[in-house]
């Protein structure tokens, strides 16, 4: 039975017991995996419920069979598991395994997708990539050590220079280094925001992938269904005319309707190989897995104005900008402070040589002196330049914020009346499917009664048709536009 680490985090919390009672080392392994460092406000991307999901029934029925024995002293606190039957534990597999199946919904796909996906694991090593950079543009300066020898000595009075070696570092203007970590730590933050966009958009893609599926399994079933329905129609002709009750014409015409129907199931049943291929290649997975379809619930009505309020708070592509823009303000700081001296300071270290022909004090004393640098930043023009290229990047990004967040409020315009329109074409669609239903049991008798009428009898047949296929249309639409909706709002 596989449960998943979340089902545990559920049992733990409800009942008060340490997880490590509920799950093996590689399973907690699972929990602590690695997630990125909290810098600023935002939250890390890979929460256990987001990774996971969430099973209560399973974390109950877990909880249910594995209580632990209350502690006796006379066996030293004993941890063990009570007995379980056998039968028991069968039955509750097998029920387990029964929902399983039938809750395979998009939300696992979209956790496979997220584990699997090439393009959302790339983003995410891009982000740590950017979380190196801080350590590498903080740092000073390597000092500088030289050494020289000297082929022809430079007498001095307490004697010849032999050798000389030099130790030097470099500082930069107060603030310099600072402003450098900032900007990097900025910029990791944004690739972070890049990265929760992209997670965002891969569910929105697996949505969209997903629901043509559902859509064109529906339209099988239902061309499947009446194929059946127009096979059973063909006999009742067939019998009508070999009593003399019917025409010939009437078995021609259901045949006709029967090669239309089976020709559109050969082209959908093809038309399934390539929008599965196009799903498991999100997920990364092979083309020839197939893609377990489960039947829509209850749609949901939707208010007007459905999260509209997150639209631009929160958005990771807003974010993302919001904090490029904070960079290149630390970019400005770091090309005025650029323009400011740097410091240096260091040490010289001559080797003396002793002068034999004479007796002096100090003969052969090594010379040892400090010393102290400044650079000269007279060349203004390219600090100039830095400081107007990291003001015309804030305006920039400024411009392409207002671009995303005019984007947002336009798309989200849009799925919302989507979304909306699909609601009302279901509610007419069902009301049309009712109707018609009762039209054909009433054409049907009369036909079996007179034996006329079977060309509206099919007609009517067909209309049915159309209207329970465009059902599942509708249902497509509806849920593809939430989705939308749901990426929109960074749900």
């Amino acid at each position: 039975m596989n449960l998943r680490i979340t089902n545990l985090f559920h049992v733990s919390t409800k009942v008060g017991r340490p997880l490590k009672n509920y799950c093996s080392d590689q399973d907690l392994s699972l929990v602590s995996r690695k997630v990125p460092r909290n810098r600023g406000n935002h939250s890390n991307a890979f929460r256990i419920n987001e990774a996971w999901g969430d099973n209560y029934l399973t974390a109950l029925i877990f909880d249910f069979f594995f209580i632990k024995k209350k502690e006796r002293k006379d066996h030293n606190r004993s941890n063990s598991l009570l007995p379980i039957s056998p039968a028991l534990v069968v039955l509750c597999l097998t029920f387990l395994s029964t929902t399983s199946i039938a809750q395979t919904t998009i939300e696992s796909y979209q956790q496979v997708a997220a584990k699997n996906n090439p393009d959302l694991k790339a983003s995410y090593v891009e982000f740590e990539a950017a979380l190196q950079r801080e350590n590498q543009v903080t740092a000073l300066a390597d000092p500088r050590l030289s050494f020289g020898y000297f082929i022809s000595p430079i007498e001095t009075r307490v004697g010849p220079q032999r050798a000389k070696v030099s130790l030097s570092q470099l500082f930069p203007w107060f603030g310099t280094l600072k402003a450098k970590g900032n900007r990097a730590n900025y910029l990791a933050e944004a690739k972070y925001q890049s990265f929760i966009n992209d997670r965002n958009k891969l569910f929105w893609e697996v949505n969209i992938a997903y629901y043509p599926l559902y859509e064109l399994h529906q339209h099988v079933q239902l061309l499947t269904q009446n194929l059946k329905i127009l096979k059973t129609y063909k006999r009742l002709a067939t019998s009508s005319f070999e009593n003399n009750r019917g025409s010939m014409v009437d078995v021609i015409r259901v045949d006709i309707m029967i090669e239309n129907a089976e020709t559109e199931l050969v082209i959908l049943n093809n038309q399934t190989i390539p929008l599965q291929v196009r799903f498991n290649k999100l997920l990364n997975r092979s083309d020839s897995i197939p893609v377990i379809i489960s039947d829509l619930t209850e749609l949901l009505t939707i208010e007007k104005d459905y999260r509209r309020d997150s639209l631009l708070v929160g958005n990771p592509m807003i974010e993302s900008l919001e904090l490029q823009q904070k960079a290149m303000q630390e970019s400005e700081l770091l090309a005025r402070k650029s323009a400011l001296p740097q410091f240096g300071v260091g040490l010289d270290y001559a080797f003396i040589a002793e002068r034999s022909e004479v007796s002096i004090p100090d003969n052969g004393k090594d010379a040892f002196m400090p010393m102290v640098s400044i650079s000269l930043p007279i060349f203004r023009k390219r600090y100039s330049a830095a400081i107007k290229e990291a003001k015309l990047s804030q305006k920039a990004i400024e411009y392409r914020k207002k671009a995303i967040e005019n984007s947002l409020v336009s798309n989200y315009e849009n799925a919302s009346f989507q979304l909306h329109k699909a609601t009302d074409l279901i509610a007419l669609y069902n009301l049309q499917i009712i109707k018609t239903k009762q039209l054909i049991q009433l054409l049907y008798s009369s036909y079996s009664n007179s034996a006329k009428g079977f060309e509206e009898v099919l007609r009517i047949q067909q209309q049915l048709l159309k209207y329970q296929m465009a059902k599942a249309t509708a249902k497509k639409n509806y849920k593809v536009s939430l989705a939308e909706i749901e990426y929109l709002t960074s749900k």
